[in-house]
C-alpha cells in the first residue's frame, strides 16, 4: 500500500556529488528534434484512442445539448424566473469550498508527514487512503449513521436532532472523501525536493518559518495549483454524495442524472451536463496559465540527503493535534462502515448478525464483485501506461500548442463531469455496426452482444482514471532535468527506448501511484457508469447505490467492506508486482 503514496515524486539516480538548485530556475526545454518512426507511430496511436474514449462521446452530447429541448434549458440556465442559476452557483459553491478545504487537508497530513517526526507514520499513511479505497457512498452513509436526526452521536450521545443533508454535509463528506487526491501530490512533491535547498537558506540565517514561504512553497506551486483542480472537478462532478446526503443542495450533476432518470428527457439531461463543463474547464485552463509561468526542477541525477526532522515547537504541536483529528474522523467514519456490516440496522437495530454477508455473497452480489474486478483489471495497465505515454508525450517530445492540446485532451477524461461521460458513452455506442454477422458498437453499452456493456464500462474506467497518472507523470517528468534524456538520445537510442528504458524507472513510483490508484477509482466509480449498466453487467457501486437508495444500510456497509478488502488486496499485488527489483534500488533509486 505504501508505493500508493507518491504520484509526483521520481527517483533519484545516484552519481558522485550533491547540488544545490535554485527553486524558481529551471533548465531551458530540450531543442525540439526530429521525431523517430516509433515515437510518430506512437503519437498516432495514442491521438486515435483519446477521441474514440473521449472525443466522440463529448462530441454526441454536444449535439444532444443543442437539440430543441436542449436549447431551451441553456437559454433558461441564467434566467431570473428560473432555479437553474440558483443550481448553478451552488455547484460553483461546493467546489470552491471543497476544492480549497480538500487541499488544505491533504497539504497538512503530508507535510506532517514527510516533515515532523511523530511514531505511527505508517498507520496514518494507510488511514489517510482509506477513501481512495473506498466506494462513495462509505463516508456520506457513515456520516447519516453517526450525525444524522437519529444518529448514534449528534442524537444518542447529545440529544441532538440536526441534519446533515445540504451544502454543510456535503462539504465535510466530499472534502473527507477527496483529500487523499492532495495528500499524494503533496507527499510525493516534499518527499522529493532536495534538502539541500533548505540547508543553504539556513547557512544563510533564515528562520524555518520563512524558508517555509520563500523555498518551500514556491516549490510545491504545482502540487497546490494540480490539487485545487482535481478536487474542484471531483467536486461539482460527483453525483453519488449529492444524491445519498444532499437533500435539497441540488447541484448540476445531479439535476442531469434526475432529468434523464425521472423525466426521463435525454437532451435537457446533456444542456444541464454540458453546463458543467464550463467551469470545469475554465479552472483547467486558469491553474495551466499559471504554473506555466514557474518551472521547477527538483530531480537532477544528483543524489540528496534526507531533509531534517522538525521534533519539537509549537508549531509541531498544533499540527500534529490537527492530524489527529482527522486520523480520529477516518477511524469513526470507516469503524462504522465496518461494524455496520455486522448489525441488523446499526441505530435502529444493534442485534448482531451474518444476514447482510450472506445476502450480498449470494446471487447478484457475487456475480457483481467479480465482474466489476474483472473490468478493473483489464483497465488498470491501459489507463496507467497511456496516461504516462501522455505525460512524456506532453513534456518531452511535443513542443507549444501541440504539448498543450495533448495534454488538455488527456485531462478531459477528468475534467469533463463523470455525468456527461456516461451520457455520452449512452448515445455514442448504442446501435449496431452489423458486418457479416458480426456485430461491433452493441459491444459497448448493452445491445445483444455476448459481452453486454462490459467493453463499454472498461473504455469509461480507462479514459476516468488515465488523467490521474498523466498528472502525477507530468509533474514528475518536469522534476527530472531534461539532460538525461538528452543524454539517451545522444547515444542514439529511440524516443521509445528511451521511454522504457530511461525515463519509466526514473518516473517509477508516479507509475506505480497510476496503476493504483486507476484500479482504486475503477472500484469505486458510479457517476459515468450508472448510465450504461445493464442487467448482464452487475457493477458493485450500482448495487451499492441501489442498496443505499433504498435504506438498507446494513447491506450497503457489507459491499462497502468487502469492496474496501478487494481493492486494497489487488493494491497490494501491484506493488509487489511492479516494484523495482534492480540492484540500485537499495541504493535510492526509483525508491
Amino acid at each position: 500500500m505504501s508505493a500508493i503514496a507518491p504520484p509526483v515524486g521520481t527517483a533519484r539516480p545516484p552519481t558522485t556529488a550533491p547540488t544545490a538548485q535554485t527553486p524558481a530556475t529551471a533548465p531551458k526545454p530540450p531543442k525540439k528534434v526530429g521525431h523517430d518512426l516509433s515515437t510518430k507511430v506512437l503519437i498516432g496511436l495514442v491521438i486515435a484512442l483519446l477521441l474514440l474514449l473521449i472525443g466522440y462521446p463529448l462530441a454526441r452530447v454536444l449535439w444532444n445539448a443543442f437539440t430543441a429541448d436542449g436549447r431551451q434549458v441553456l437559454s433558461h440556465i441564467f434566467s431570473s424566473d428560473t432555479s437553474n442559476p440558483k443550481v448553478v452557483l451552488r455547484t460553483l459553491i461546493l467546489g470552491l469550498t471543497v476544492g480549497s478545504l480538500g487541499t488544505v487537508i491533504g497539504f497538512l497530513i503530508a507535510y506532517a508527514q514527510v516533515r515532523l517526526h511523530y511514531r505511527g507514520k505508517k498507520i496514518v499513511h494507510l488511514l489517510a487512503l482509506m477513501p481512495i479505497v473506498s466506494p462513495p457512498f462509505a463516508v456520506a452513509t457513515a456520516t447519516i449513521t453517526l450525525f444524522g436526526r437519529r444518529g448514534l452521536i449528534s442524537h444518542g450521545l447529545f440529544g441532538l436532532s440536526i441534519s446533515p443533508y445540504g451544502l454543510g454535509g456535503l462539504t465535510f463528506v466530499l472534502a473527507l472523501s477527496f483529500f487523499p487526491v492532495a495528500y499524494m501530490n503533496f507527499k510525493g512533491m516534499l518527499e522529493h525536493l532536495d534538502p539541500a535547498l533548505d540547508e543553504a537558506a539556513q547557512s544563510l540565517g533564515a528562520r524555518k518559518w520563512h524558508i517555509f514561504w520563500t523555498v518551500t512553497l514556491p516549490m510545491l506551486v504545482p502540487g497546490i495549483a494540480g490539487s485545487f483542480l482535481l478536487l474542484f472537478v471531483e467536486a461539482i462532478a460527483d453525483l453519488a454524495n449529492p444524491l445519498a446526503i444532499g437533500g435539497d443542495y441540488t447541484v448540476l450533476a445531479s439535476r442531469a442524472y434526475i432529468a434523464i432518470t425521472g423525466e426521463y428527457n435525454l437532451s435537457q439531461g446533456a444542456a444541464y451536463s454540458v453546463v458543467l463543463l464550463f467551469p470545469a474547464l475554465l479552472v483547467f485552463l486558469v491553474q495551466r496559465y499559471w504554473v506555466s509561468r514557474k518551472s521547477v526542477v527538483a530531480v537532477t541525477g544528483k543524489p540528496a540527503g534526507k531533509p531534517q526532522l522538525v521534533r519539537s515547537g509549537v508549531g509541531r504541536t498544533v499540527l500534529l493535534i490537527v492530524l489527529g483529528v482527522f486520523v480520529a474522523l477516518i477511524v469513526l467514519m470507516y469503524g462504522t462502515v465496518i461494524v455496520g456490516g455486522f448489525i441488523q440496522s446499526l441505530g435502529i437495530n444493534n442485534t448482531w448478525t451474518l444476514d447482510n454477508y450472506r445476502f450480498i455473497l449470494q446471487g447478484i452480489g457475487s456475480e457483481a464483485m467479480w465482474k466489476t474486478t474483472a473490468m478493473a483489471l483489464v483497465a488498470t495497465p491501459v489507463a496507467g501506461v497511456l496516461g504516462m505515454l501522455i505525460a512524456w508525450m506532453v513534456v518531452r517530445k511535443l513542443r507549444g500548442s501541440a504539448a498543450g492540446a495533448m495534454d488538455f485532451i488527456g485531462m478531459l477524461g477528468l475534467a469533463v463531469p463523470g455525468v456527461v461521460v456516461g451520457i455520452g458513452y449512452m448515445t455514442a455506442y448504442n446501435k449496431a455496426f452489423v458486418h457479416d454477422g458480426w456485430q461491433f458498437f452493441p459491444a459497448l453499452t448493452g445491445g445483444r452482444a455476448i459481452i453486454g456493456g462490459a467493453l463499454g464500462i472498461v473504455l469509461v474506467y480507462i479514459i476516468r482514471s488515465m488523467p490521474s497518472g498523466q498528472r502525477s507523470g507530468v509533474a514528475a517528468l518536469q522534476q527530472i532535468d531534461p539532460a538525461i534524456d538528452e543524454a539517451s538520445t545522444s547515444l542514439g537510442a529511440s524516443g521509445l527506448t528511451t521511454f522504457r528504458l530511461i525515463t519509466l524507472p526514473l518516473i517509477r513510483p508516479a507509475f506505480l501511484s497510476g496503476l493504483s490508484y486507476s484500479f482504486a477509482r475503477s472500484m469505486t466509480t458510479l457517476s459515468p457508469i450508472i448510465f450504461i449498466t445493464t442487467p448482464k453487467t452487475k457493477i458493485m457501486t450500482s448495487q451499492i447505490f441501489a442498496e443505499v437508495d433504498a435504506g438498507r444500510f446494513g447491506h450497503a456497509f457489507a459491499y462497502c467492506t468487502i469492496l474496501i478488502i478487494i481493492v486494497m488486496a489487488v493494491i497490494g499485488l501491484i506493488n509487489l508486482v511492479v516494484r523495482d527489483r534492480s540492484p540500485m534500488a537499495n541504493v535510492g533509486l526509483g525508491s
